[in-house]
């Protein structure tokens, strides 16, 4: 199965998180790293705190897709990830953004992430990675492109 994965931290050293992050993506049991995008600065949206580091990874995977949300989730955890409340600025947060092209509406897991095209921190490392992938339901993710037009992204690396 084939993942596209978000990663995002804005406290703590942001950037070594993301990095690590990538690391242990790349180590998953009955996983494989793929693609990795570079690390981008933005702005916290429907947020506070500092700049946030983002980056996308896509993997490959033979985790069901809640099997990889209980990975992902393990990862922020030994990044001290806390949650005290709805977008609290973070060590570290792992979302799966798309799982092959499965749509999929949980109590614990939306895929595709369900504010992924309205996100330049989401879209424009994943089409650095996949340029021309699509997203179950909505299409071509490039179309979505110039509606984050106005959002503030810049590449690091």
């Amino acid at each position: 199965m084939i993942a596209y994965v978000g990663i995002g931290a804005n406290l703590g050293e942001a950037r070594a998180n993301v990095a690590d992050a990538l690391a242990r993506l790349a180590t998953l049991d009955g996983s494989r790293l793929l693609a990795q995008s570079s690390a981008y600065r933005s702005a916290p949206i429907d947020s506070s705190g500092d700049d946030y580091i983002n980056a996308v990874a896509c993997i490959d995977t033979t985790m069901s897709a809640p099997d990889l949300l209980v990975a992902l989730q393990a990862i922020e955890l030994a990044h001290g990830r806390e949650r005290p409340y709805r977008n609290a600025p973070r060590t570290l947060d792992l979302d799966i953004l798309l799982y092959n092209d499965e749509r999929i509406d949980s109590a614990s897991l939306q895929v595709p992430h369900p504010r992924m095209l309205e996100r330049a921190f989401v879209l424009v490392p994943l089409l650095e990675i996949a340029p021309d992938i699509g997203v179950p339901g909505h299409g071509p993710a490039r179309q979505f492109l110039s509606a984050v037009g106005g959002q503030i992204i810049e590449r690091l690396n």
